[in-house]
């Protein structure tokens, strides 16, 4: 997809701007696209259990 100068632009400073902001998005991109495209049933299991875990941790901080 093509995108105008502007936009580019517009992106460029936005990242700038937002860099942590910017890394959790493309972080967030990255595995959304290695679930869909490339993992395989281990790498599901392994990641189940990771969020798992993640969530376990996050409930006792509270």
């Amino acid at each position: 997809m093509a995108y105008s100068k502007a936009q580019n632009e517009a992106t460029k400073n936005y990242k700038k701007r937002n860099p942590v902001q910017a890394k959790y998005l493309n972080y967030k991109t990255m595995a959304r696209s290695f679930i869909k495209n490339l993992a395989t049933q281990e790498d599901l299991d392994m990641l189940k259990e990771l969020m798992a875990e993640k969530e376990e941790n996050d409930r006792a901080r509270k």
